[in-house]
């Protein structure tokens, strides 16, 4: 079968990165290998310039440019890793770029991209309604296209991560990796069965856009929803990249937006390095099945760190509640003097730290002469939490715990 791209197309695009595009290293990740039963080993891409694997089938694209081709310039459609990838390369090469951008892309996005010499232009709701624009542009402005995937070039620019992967990993069994357009399974599709004919790949998205899957299972789930994965949140998947993925790829799973929730707060305080969504997906595809991996060699890659630092807070308190680190109580109590007094002494006596105190009196659930008590504390763990909970029965009070999850 001959595919669009080729071994040695990824070998030519590792001597264009050579010295231009930093070798990451894949290191073992003993923590994870711990809590998954898996041998991990982490190639970590989000410590290129732009923080995104990206960079390396941007380069590769706009090394691949004639003269007269790099004198027109080059357009690109991102709201994020792409666009920066892009305008970071072009701006080294001396070749003008124009990156058109959703009209709510965050600000610092856009500023990330400018700062690196790129004309930004706005425009449309989604990232389809720019890529119109960009189309449109190219053919106006006769301007060179750069597809963030599905592109020969860009797809073997990506393949050079595998390539690295089992120079320095040999012996792994399995590469877990995100799936959005599909430009980077491509790529190191190609490159690890070249390299190593039974290993196995294994894509991963996000449920909310299951595009991959849907084109291999000629199926039509939605692709829609708010999810932590948007470098991965794509509704339509590449013509070269889909024959590749059904060629190469053994299996396209699909992963809850709570387990990559949990992968990134893993990466961060297991790995100490910050994953974006998109690119903490095959960690969050060994948490969401670890006995089908349980065991095996298994390689994974941090294929961006771009993640807003709110987000990021966010999802450490969201895992600390997940894992009862952090509860809150509900007291029913009289409305006197010392009542606060009395619950926090006996929260404090028994090594809950109170963060949160919510005094409410004026419902009318709560009885007239009474008022109602919500304590969030910082625990030990699951058990610490579980004895606080049965020690204030134990002393009388009327309280049970509050499942924010839930709503009750």
């Amino acid at each position: 079968m001959t595919l669009p791209v080729s071994p040695a197309d990824i070998a030519a695009a590792r001597h264009v990165l050579t010295g231009a595009v930093l070798r990451t290293p894949t290191l073992p990740a003993p923590r994870l290998s711990a809590i998954t039963g898996a041998h991990v080993f982490v190639k970590y891409e989000n410590l290129q310039v732009t923080a995104s694997f990206k960079e390396r089938g941007a380069l590769v694209k706009l090394a691949s440019l004639s003269a007269e081709e790099r004198a027109h310039g080059v357009v690109a459609m991102s709201a994020g890793n792409h666009a920066q990838a892009v305008a970071y390369h072009a701006a080294r090469l001396g070749i003008r770029a124009t990156i058109v951008m959703p009209k709510h892309t965050p600000i610092v996005k856009v500023a990330a991209t400018e700062a690196h010499g790129a004309r930004v232009v706005l425009h449309g709701e989604t990232v389809a309604d720019a890529s119109i624009e960009a189309d449109r542009i190219a053919r106006d402005e006769n301007l060179v296209w750069v597809h963030p995937y599905d592109d020969r070039h860009v797809i073997a620019g990506q393949g050079s991560i595998a390539a690295e992967m089992l120079e320095d990993a040999p012996d792994l069994d399995v590469l877990l990796v995100p799936i959005g357009g599909g430009g980077l399974i491509s790529g190191m599709a190609v490159a690890a069965r070249h390299l190593r004919p039974d290993i196995e790949l294994v894509g991963v998205e996000t449920t909310l856009y299951p595009a991959m899957w849907n084109a291999l299972h000629q199926q039509s789930l939605p692709c829609e929803g708010t999810t932590l994965a948007e470098g991965i949140a794509v509704k339509n998947v590449g013509v070269l990249t889909r024959e590749i993925v059904s060629a190469l790829v053994s299996d396209v799973v699909l992963v809850d937006e709570p387990t990559f929730e949990r992968a990134v707060n893993l990466f961060l305080t297991q790995q100490k390095t910050l994953a974006e969504g998109a690119g903490a997906g095959g960690l969050a595809a060994l948490l969401a099945e670890p006995e089908r991996y349980r065991g095996r060699n298994v390689g994974l890659v941090v294929s961006g760190g771009n993640i807003d630092p709110r987000t990021v807070a966010s999802i450490m308190l969201r895992e600390l509640e997940r894992e009862e680190r952090i509860v809150s109580f509900r007291f029913s109590m009289l409305d006197r003097p010392g009542e606060l007094g009395i619950i926090s002494t006996l929260l404090g006596s028994l090594g809950a730290n109170i963060l949160e105190v919510e005094h409410k009196r004026h419902f009318l659930d709560v009885h007239a002469k009474g008022a109602r008590l919500d304590v969030t504390v910082e625990t030990r763990d699951r058990a610490h939490a579980d004895n606080v909970h049965r020690s204030l029965l134990a002393e009388g009070m009327d309280v049970v715990r509050i499942d924010w999850q839930s709503g009750n």
